[in-house]
């Protein structure tokens, strides 16, 4: 059976492949070097519906399918992990916000986000607690009608370009992973400081920031969901946010793949091109197919994903997640080889590409966590 996507899923590619092509290459070793987060390019790709293009019309969104979804963030990623994947990753809340959140929320902040005024940040690593979620030490207590927050989130998307964040904390410490409340805030208040990091190895145009919230002072409106469910609402999201991982690894994989055969179609050794020695035929044949396959792991989450299969979509997803980070990292390595010395330096794109793909094996659930959620849904 042959997968296909339908003409308006290759119109949404071909439309963020013209953007990414036209205003995102052109520009990304500067953003790169500069360590600037993408704003303004943040609002070009919001009048073309690129940012958050998941959330529905009536919240500024363009409505789209999970596949399409996918199809966005992968040629946002083919583009420039770091330029591109600021503006992929503008959306980290809002599926929490359209799940659970209350419609007050939704009509405040989903459109500001759509509209690229703002990305949205989601506070749920901490130093001491990557993997380990119900691990988290951050803390909130009733006072009155508000509850106060304390502790220190790490390693947080948007975490010092955002106006609006969510904010992990503990309820019920006692309970564990079960006395969890998810918190909607803004940042621009007494008690939230974020700072960005600036020693990442990739993605450096995309913000990650340190936030340390002391006092900070939350409306007992603005819990997101039920008070000590955060935990399960989260393991909702994580699924969706795997794919998407999924489709980065995919994309940055496929901008690899196709420098390395443009280098070897130029390049001369022994007057003749590289590109005809059975070695580097065989490599880019390797990464053509690791890149094919990375893809349709990933479009098979997004369609379990929109069919609503819950028990698939776990599996899938972190099976997609899994295979295309791991492949990532190979790809964008053998197109460093590929290159010879011209690949080790920033003259050309591939090193970047090999240092912006090491991250997806690492956020949203480790390689080994996501090989725990296999192993979980077959044994």
């Amino acid at each position: 059976m042959t997968f296909e996507l339908t003409p308006e899923q290759e119109a949404v590619r071909q439309a963020v492949r013209e953007f990414g092509d036209e205003e995102i290459r052109p520009v990304a070793k500067e953003y790169e070097a500069e360590q600037r987060y993408p704003a303004d390019l943040l609002s070009e790709a919001a009048a073309l519906d690129l940012v958050a293009p998941h959330v529905p019309e009536a919240y500024g969104g363009a409505g789209m399918d999970a596949i399409s979804t996918i199809v966005v963030t992968e040629e946002l990623w083919r583009a420039d992990p770091g330029v591109g994947g600021s503006i992929a990753a503008a959306d980290f809340g809002t599926g929490m916000l359209l799940e659970f959140g209350d419609e007050w929320m939704k009509e405040e902040w989903l459109p500001r986000v759509t509209g690229g005024e703002t990305p949205i940040a989601t506070g749920i690593s901490e130093p001491a607690h990557g993997s380990n979620v119900a691990g988290m030490e951050t803390t909130a207590e009733k006072d009155g009608d508000e509850w106060v927050v304390d502790g220190t989130k790490m390693w947080i998307t948007n975490g010092s370009v955002a106006d609006v964040a969510i904010i992990m904390a503990k309820t019920s410490p006692e309970d564990g992973h079960a006395g969890i409340t998810a918190f909607l805030t803004e940042t621009d208040v007494d008690g939230y400081e974020a700072t960005p990091i600036r020693n990442k190895l990739g993605i450096k145009a995309q913000d990650t920031a340190e936030i340390v919230v002391d006092g900070l002072r939350v409306p007992e409106e603005n819990v997101v969901g039920e008070v000590d469910e955060g935990f399960y609402q989260l393991m909702q999201f994580f699924a969706a946010a795997r794919a998407d991982v999924a489709g980065q690894a995919t994309g940055v994989a496929q901008a690899a793949l196709e420098e390395a055969v443009a280098y070897a179609d130029e390049r001369e050794q022994f007057d003749q091109k590289i590109a005809e020695f059975q070695a580097i035929r065989h490599k880019i044949a390797e990464m053509a197919t690791d890149v094919e396959a990375a893809r349709s792991l990933a479009y098979r989450a997004g369609g379990a994903l929109e069919a609503g299969d819950d028990a698939l979509a776990t599996r899938l997803c972190a099976m997609a997640k899994l295979f295309a980070s791991e492949h990532a990292v190979d790809v964008t390595d053998e197109a460093i080889q590929v290159h010879g010395g011209a690949g080790y330096v920033t003259d050309h794109h591939v090193e970047r590409f090999y240092r912006d793909a090491r991250v997806t094996k690492i956020y949203d659930g480790t390689s080994e966590v996501q090989k725990n959620i296999v192993a979980d849904s077959l044994l």
